[in-house]
């Protein structure tokens, strides 16, 4: 199952560096979000594509981008939306500690890890592909 991972820097899901295939077996990489939504267009579209079933897709999100994930955020549904298709939503608890941000102002169905930008050097480890612009 092919695999995207996210966060949040402005960014354009674009398979650069991968080898792509229909069904993006191998296909690992994470895309980056400056809190517009943008993300969720190109995960959406990427299920879209390869099929929702052949690629996993995991979303980290942190600097200016958290507010996204608020629960009062213009995005809240389309966070939701992205969620119930498969999509993984994790935030920086870094960040969120930055901005003074509570778990209970959250999307109640995002994960969460410690810092956003380790998790992004866990998934460079992890032959995973850091797609940005």
């Amino acid at each position: 199952m092919g695999t995207i991972f996210a966060s949040s820097r402005p960014t354009l899901l674009t398979w650069t560096g991968l080898s792509y295939t229909r069904k993006a077996t191998d296909a690992r990489g994470f895309l980056l979000t400056n809190g517009s939504g943008c993300c969720l267009n190109n995960a959406r579209n990427a299920q879209d594509d390869l099929g929702k079933d052949n690629i996993d897709i995991e979303i980290v999100v942190y600097g200016p981008g958290i507010h996204m994930l608020r629960m009062d955020a213009t995005t809240a549904t389309r966070v939701t939306q992205a969620i119930q298709s498969g999509i993984s939503i994790v935030a920086c608890e870094n960040t969120m500690t930055a901005q003074k941000i509570n778990k209970a102002d959250m999307h109640d169905a995002i994960s969460y890890v410690p810092a956003g930008v380790i998790q992004l050097m866990k998934r460079q480890q992890q032959g995973w592909a850091y797609i940005r612009p």
